[in-house]
């Protein structure tokens, strides 16, 4: 057989790589430590695409979609939010848009960045993140207590409370100050 046809595994200096299993880390040295895999999911699930945007005073500022249907621009307008042009924001020239409907505007991809002034922003999230749910859990409280009652033909329970039941999640508590 000609020598060059004949298979070396050794050749150039190459091992076998089971040979190397035996010098390799343990799984568990290989891994990040806690902190940076804490950081690395927070990185995964963050907007990482798009550009910090410096605070403008007075102002909540956010990333709106112009392709989602649910959360229109259209609808965010109604609310009360604006668009941001580049000269309100040092440093954003090269995304300013060029051509369409917000002709100088901020914007990144498919992203537009908006405005709202602080304290409309404050009564959005308190109606829809607070007063909103204070609403669902005082409607879930009077079900249950309606079903705590109420019995099928034969004259059972329909419904049983455990422990201390429901506790006292419907209880008002005080609108928190939102952020952003």
């Amino acid at each position: 057989m000609d020598d060059r046809l004949k298979k070396n595994l050794s050749a150039g200096g190459r091992e076998s790589r089971g040979s190397l299993d035996s010098v390799r880390e343990a799984p568990e040295d290989q891994s990040a430590l806690s902190d940076e895999r804490r950081k690395m999911w927070k990185d995964e699930w963050t907007q990482s695409a798009l550009p910090n945007v410096p605070e403008l005073k007075g102002w909540h500022l956010i990333w709106l979609s112009t392709t989602n249907g649910y959360d229109s621009i259209d609808k965010r307008i109604r609310l009360g939010y604006t668009p941001v042009k580049t000269d309100e924001i040092p440093g954003f020239e090269n995304y300013k848009v060029k051509s369409g409907e917000y002709v100088g505007y901020i914007q990144c991809n498919e992203m537009l960045l908006f405005k709202i002034p602080m304290d409309m922003y404050q009564e959005l999230m308190t109606h829809f993140h607070h007063d909103m749910p204070q609403e669902d859990a005082q409607k879930i409280r009077v079900q249950m207590e309606q079903l705590q009652g109420a019995r099928d033909s034969s004259g059972r329970r329909l419904a049983s409370v455990e422990g201390d039941g429901l506790g006292n999640f419907d209880q008002p508590q005080p609108a928190p100050i939102f952020y952003g």
